[in-house]
């Protein structure tokens, strides 16, 4: 495990109608962070980091990103930003996942997993590994770390991939566009070598 370092910097998490962010704040707390849960852009703004996490369904949580303004500022943060499961696809152009337009930081569409054969369940959920890893995000992390997956949706694989993985048909694990950094796997859920990623994130 990563050792727990003090960081002197200011991590926000953003709050909204989304599954599974305290286990997010959980983890960063024994790294030795005291993230801020908040929805308040200018707090945002001002974070050093932003974390945007959750589990939950695509159009509900668009939903509620609108109603309070949350998409706009999401999209006009200058500083590094971590989306995590649907906090990557929420990123996308499009999701499959009732139909819905996205923030649009990533021009791709996010896609239903389609089962070819019958011991293929969906959703997808256990370890699996990581391998074409392209990234800072994945510094001392090596080819085959398993990382930890529950999704029903996926984003292809396509021009912003910086970590693949497989399951009925290859996918992003992880995707980055400029300061825009997301995974589709849990690194508060994924062990040592989930958190040597958000320690590599809060190290950008």
């Amino acid at each position: 495990m990563c050792p727990k370092i003090k960081f002197e910097m200011t991590v926000a998490v953003v709050k909204y109608n989304a599954g599974n962010i305290y286990s997010v704040l959980s983890v960063l707390q024994r790294m030795g962070v005291e993230p801020i849960l908040t929805d308040d852009a200018k707090i945002l703004h001002q974070a050093d980091k932003v974390i945007f996490p959750g589990q939950g369904e695509a159009s509900n949580a668009m939903q509620y990103l609108r109603e309070r303004k949350l998409d706009e500022v999401i999209r006009s943060l200058t500083q590094p930003v971590l989306g995590i499961c649907i906090g990557q696809q929420l990123m996308c152009r499009h999701s499959a996942e009732g139909d819905v337009d996205c923030l649009g930081i990533f021009d791709t569409d996010v896609k239903r997993f389609v089962p070819q054969k019958h011991e293929e369940k969906v959703p997808h959920m256990g370890w699996n590994d990581l391998t074409n890893l392209k990234s800072p995000l994945f510094k001392d992390i090596h080819e085959g770390e398993f990382v930890y997956f529950v999704h029903s949706f996926y984003v292809p694989v396509c021009e912003w991939t910086i970590a693949q993985s497989d399951y009925i048909n290859p996918f992003s694990a992880a995707i980055q566009r400029d300061n825009f950094y997301a995974t589709q796997f849990h690194p508060e859920k994924s062990g040592s070598v989930g958190q040597r990623i958000i320690q590599n994130f809060l190290d950008l």
